[in-house]
């Protein structure tokens, strides 16, 4: 697909912008893709010969104040569920399916709570619970609780972070995966390792406009507004088995607490959807 389906934009009820890529098939069954944490609209690239195979319209936008997405402070992940439902009440789409990888996870559970009648299954890849319950925030790796403190408490001490990690991936990209492989395990050290550049390319995309990846994690620690066990639509739960950065019994716990879900634990590691994309379609369709 051209690079010009990556760089769409709807204007919102409220006048906002929000940004959106779409891969795979054009006029295929529409799968809704949540980007993951110091990701953006570009974190499902590599996806789309898998979701053109699929028979997949793949629409990812960006969250407020992410990539070409104008920004809405305070935000909760319930009111993205509302702009999605605005997006694609103006693209003319009625049903489709929902996927989210991880900090992304969360917003798939929230589209699957709040638009029922309209989302007919859900994916939650490498996702993590609800970080307001006990015990849960002190599990996630330390350099998210870190990000996620200072974002609450002393936003203007990391948002230079952000800046530089997005000049470095912009102008050092090959440099830049590298050292992003370093910090990870194994797995996906392989993955970015044969990506031809594009974790690069949608780093420097996600962290161009600090201030939102700053409010990005602000909302992921407030209250979701529903619980896991309120979900009642078909959902689908992924864990990698080499996964160094999400706990091993989130999945089991996530599957286990929304009413008849199945869990997928399947080879690969935080990234193990770029390993498994034609399943994770087959099962949205």
């Amino acid at each position: 697909m051209p690079r010009t389906s990556e760089n769409l934009t709807v204007r919102l009820r409220d006048g906002r912008a929000m940004s959106y890529a779409q891969y795979g098939t054009p006029d295929g069954f529409v799968v809704v893709n949540a980007h993951g944490g110091l990701a953006c609209r570009l974190d499902v690239a590599a996806s789309d010969d898998a979701a053109r195979a699929a028979g997949v319209r793949l629409i990812s936008p960006d969250r407020p104040g992410i990539g070409g997405s104008d920004p809405q402070p305070g935000r909760t992940i319930l009111d993205w569920a509302g702009d999605v439902a605005d997006m694609l009440d103006q693209l003319g789409i009625e049903h489709f399916s929902a996927m989210g990888w991880s900090m992304g996870g969360q917003y798939a559970a929230a589209l699957a709570w709040a638009l029922p009648e309209r989302v007919k299954r859900a994916a939650i890849i490498a996702g993590v619970l609800p970080l307001t319950e006990p015990g849960v925030f002190a599990q996630l790796p330390g350099f998210d609780r870190a990000y996620t403190r200072l974002s609450q408490r002393a936003p203007w001490t990391v948002k230079p972070c952000f800046t530089a990690m997005a000049l470095a991936a912009r102008t050092a990209p090959a440099v830049y995966g590298r050292l992003a492989a370093g910090q990870l395990g194994a797995a996906d050290a392989a993955v970015l390792r044969d990506d031809g550049g594009e974790f690069a390319r949608m780093s420097a995309e996600a962290m161009r406009r600090p201030r939102g990846v700053v409010e990005d994690y602000r909302a992921w620690i407030r209250p979701w507004g529903f619980a896991p066990e309120h979900i009642a639509i078909p959902v689908d739960v992924w864990g990698g088995q080499q996964d160094e950065l999400v706990n091993h019994a989130w999945p089991r716990e996530l599957a286990r607490r929304i009413p008849g879900a199945t869990l997928h634990e399947r080879p690969g590691g935080h990234f193990l959807a770029h390993l498994h994309y034609p399943e994770i379609f087959t099962r949205l369709r």
